[in-house]
């Protein structure tokens, strides 16, 4: 379980402190605090006595219904649920008698029960396990270790679910889980890489430094533990799983907090698992964008978080939309979403509510008893106060069974006729894979590709580079390039040697395409397919240097912000004389950090193209980036470009600018630094009234682009998130529109203490020596809680002892700073609005899926 992550609870507000997590004598989180869906009552059944039986994170059922439960530093208990409305009887708690620990995931399958143990304080092997009663008395008390798995930390083995076919068992894990031998059959083509065409940066803290891909992999284990196929890689850490009625498996992948307000963060999302799949999960600065060609994005975008358990509600005696919904735990908002699944093509769409929501709520796993049709859900987790709950449907609405059908999808028979070739050689596969190299669905897209790689080279390398659809052969020559070249940081001395004249072939294809005649989704595959030509080949001669130099310079800047990405870094990497010039322009009329923070890292080892002014400029831009706020590695990352752009000048440079590089940042609040926009303006004070009135007669045709500069100049983007940027201590913006009017948002902005979410509530904290803290709650940890004190920089934060504080209570004044729109004149705030409303633009929003 992800429990280093920056945990974030807001909202543990007045009153609260004589029950729950931070009570004299602890118990469990009271109903009180929690809040569910409507129709819906949730029951505390028991807290759970830490001394004696832990903090509880994993639930399954066995054989004849009786929940199991896990510690997660000790052994596993049995529970039989009391009836609707009666608490449990602390006397039916039954421990199991198996000698095993750290019990992170378990199902009950082939007659027995089988477990992920992830054991980091090593005092049994982590790995998968099966737990049998030996002598019939209904005890489980036989333990078999089938398959030891090295794991570094509580990025390791996690859970287990039976495959759709009912043959074998998928197993979850984290990164730091090391791959067992796996077998030839694995649908994952084991030629992992890092393919940076850049030199990476390392997290600035150190987390994870030096690990490589494949990072956490979703395994095909047969039921003895002996064969392991690696079916989807490249996750973070996912924790949990779970299968539709369609077969489809999901997963609830990890952020990295460290990465907030960078380009590469990535939020935790839900993933559809597909055979094959790559999501990208790389250290440090590395990380796959959603658009890049050789990973697939997830469905649904939830934030950032701490991804727990996952359940579907078949089963439940719940409305049939509860029924049908995906159910996907956050430890550190106390949140557990539904999440509603749409097909898609051979995919799916979704959107998320929040079905259960409390504060603190560290929510750990949730199952569905089909006896009883009830939801039960744990809390706990990292030591803290754990306790079971009961969610059951007390509303108006019909809780019949919704009959088990799958839905027909021609596009995904499709993707599935295809991924039947994967871990398999098969004469037909080529021939059956290639028409779909092109086709509009990207994950059919994949999977035919994939099913291509898995083929012996020889046999259809040179269909590829002879194909004469562009579109096929971009997607090919990615194929071609992942299987016939090597990424340097994963060669070994028995890795052979590379065939440069297939490296020249195939820079011969990328520059004869003509780009104009491709997709947008096709250009991106071509560049990434040359940056990974480029990576595991190496550097051709000038005079092909010279040839993708002039084959790509004249496409940048594109119209696509995650095209520029690509062609940045690539003629960068090129040395390009006129990149430089080109991505100095582009941090210029950047309104956000991140798009600004991106063309700097990708400039920042180019020698060729500088002018004097422009090397001021690049050097100048530190500065103000001294004062951009993010995650706790954000300056480190910083630091890090500018140290690689300080290295690569040369001395008679260094010696011209030595002002300017000892130059020391003049420290900034976030609103200041971003607000140079409006230097010199006189204030306005807009009323409501005003404002709402022209709302409603002038938002149509507005320019989203200024709209957009406006939320960067405010400072919105210091705290909020908004179409994949921004920070985290605010709510999350993107989908405003779907649940405000312009008069709504207009008030919570020239209003802000009107209405505050409970979630993003400040409270202030007294303490015994009369000190007063004022901040949102951001961690619990043990008998501590942490205050962030400053909502614009994540890292300003105060930790206080449970014992020394004296009061805590709410505080009436939101966060959020007045006269947001005193310097705005009236265009520019109705800009802003229609951004808001519109969600984010594809065509405006930054690195969109």
């Amino acid at each position: 379980m992800r429990y280093c992550h920056l945990i974030v609870i807001a909202g543990v507000l007045a009153g609260r402190l004589s029950g729950g997590l931070f009570a004299a004598e602890p118990t469990a989180t009271p109903v009180s605090n929690i809040k569910a869906a409507e129709g819906f009552k949730v029951e505390l059944l028991y807290s759970v006595p830490s001394e004696d039986q832990g903090s509880w994170v994993n639930l399954c059922t066995d054989n004849k219904g009786r929940i199991l439960v896990s510690d997660q530093f000790g052994g596993m208990y049995r529970i039989t649920p009391p009836a609707a409305g009666k608490p449990l009887d602390p006397a039916t708690i039954e421990e199991v008698p198996a000698d095993i620990r750290a019990v992170n995931g378990m199902v009950w399958a082939f007659d027995a029960l089988y477990v992920g143990v992830n054991d980091y304080e090593r005092k049994i092997p982590s790995g998968l396990y099966r737990i049998t009663d030996s002598d019939g008395d209904d005890h489980l008390d036989k333990v078999e270790l089938l398959h030891e798995i090295q794991s570094k930390s509580d990025h390791g083995v996690h859970a287990l679910m039976p495959t759709p076919d009912g043959k074998a068992l998928y197993l979850i894990t984290g990164n730091n889980a090391l791959p067992p031998k796996l077998a030839a059959t694995s649908p994952v083509r084991q030629v992992w890489g890092e393919d940076h065409l850049l030199p990476s940066m390392p997290d600035g803290r150190g987390h994870n430094q030096g690990v490589l891909a494949p990072g956490g992999i979703v395994y095909r284990v047969s039921p003895d533990g002996q064969k392991f196929e690696a079916y989807a890689s490249g996750f973070r850490n996912v924790f949990d799983a779970a299968v539709n009625r369609d077969g489809e498996l999901f997963t609830y992948d990890a952020d990295m907090e460290y990465d907030f307000n960078t380009p590469w963060y990535r939020p935790t999302r839900i993933c559809h698992v597909v055979s094959g799949a790559e999501f990208g999960w790389r250290n440090g600065a590395g990380k796959r964008m959603p658009f890049y060609a050789d990973n697939l994005p997830g469905v649904l975008d939830i934030g950032p978080g701490s991804p727990t358990g996952m359940t579907f509600g078949y089963g439940a005696k719940f409305p049939a939309k509860y029924q049908n919904a995906l159910y996907a735990l956050d430890w550190s908002w106390g949140k557990l979403y539904a999440v509603h699944l749409e097909p898609n093509g051979s995919s799916y769409k979704a959107t998320k509510e929040e079905f259960v929501i409390g504060a603190p709520l560290p929510i750990t796993d949730a199952i569905i008893r089909p006896q009883d049709g009830a939801m039960y859900f744990t809390i706990g987790g990292r030591r803290v106060q754990s306790g079971l709950y009961r969610v059951t449907y007390v509303g108006d609405e019909s809780t019949e069974l919704v009959q088990a059908t799958t839905t027909d999808s021609a596009a995904r028979n499709t993707r599935h006729a295809l991924e039947a070739f994967h871990g398999q050689q098969d004469p037909a596969a080529i021939n059956v894979a290639w028409p779909y190299l092109s086709n509009d669905d990207r994950f059919i897209r994949f999977a035919a590709r994939t099913a291509i790689e898995h083929q012996p080279v020889e046999t259809w390398a040179g269909k590829a580079l002879a194909e004469s659809d562009p579109a096929k052969q971009a997607e090919a020559l990615l194929a071609l390039a992942r299987v016939a070249g090597v990424c340097p940081q994963h060669r070994t001395d028995e890795t052979p040697e590379v065939d440069l004249s297939m490296r020249d072939k195939l820079l011969a294809k990328v520059t004869s395409i003509d780009s104009s005649t491709l997709g947008l989704s096709q250009q991106l595959t071509l560049q990434r397919a040359t940056q990974i030509i480029l990576n595991r080949f190496g550097r051709p001669n000038d005079a092909t240097v010279q040839k993708l130099v002039d084959r790509f310079s004249p496409l940048f800047p594109a119209e696509s912000t995650e095209l520029n990405w690509l062609l940045c870094e690539t003629l960068a990497w090129l040395q390009s004389p006129n990149v430089a010039g080109k991505a100095m322009a582009l941090i210029d009329a950047a309104p956000t950090q991140e798009e600004q923070m991106q063309y700097a890292r990708s400039i920042r080892l180019v020698t060729t193209g500088w002018t004097p002014q422009l090397r001021t400029a690049y050097f100048e831009w530190f500065l103000k980036a001294a004062n951009y706020k993010g995650g706790a590695s954000f300056d480190k990352f910083i630091e890090f470009i500018r140290d690689d752009a300080v290295a690569s000048l040369s001395d008679r440079e260094k010696e011209s600018m030595t002002e300017l590089l000892a130059k020391k940042p003049v420290k900034k609040s976030a609103l200041k630094n971003l607000g140079e926009i409006f230097a010199g303006r006189s204030t306005t004070e807009w009323s409501l009234d005003e404002l709402s009135a022209a709302a409603r007669t002038s938002l149509k045709n507005r320019d989203f682009a200024n709209g957009r500069r406006m939320f960067a100049a405010t400072g919105c983007y210091a705290c909020h998130r908004f179409a994949n940027q921004g920070g985290m201590t605010g709510p999350d913006l993107t989908s405003a529109g779907r649940r405000y009017s312009a008069h709504d948002l207009l008030d919570q902005v020239i209003n802000p203490s009107k209405v505050i979410n409970d979630q993003f509530s400040a409270v202030q904290v007294l303490t015994l020596d009369g000190i007063v803290h004022s901040g949102v709650v951001v961690n619990l940890n043990g008998d501590k809680i942490t205050l962030n004190t400053d909502l614009t920089d994540p890292n300003k934060r105060v930790s206080v002892k449970r014992g020394e504080i004296e009061e805590m209570m709410v505080s009436k004044t939101s966060p959020m700073p007045t006269g947001l729109f005193n310097r705005m004149t009236k265009e520019e705030i109705l800009d802003l609005i229609a951004y808001l409303i519109s969600g984010g633009d594809s065509k405006h929003a930054f690195f969109v899926n």
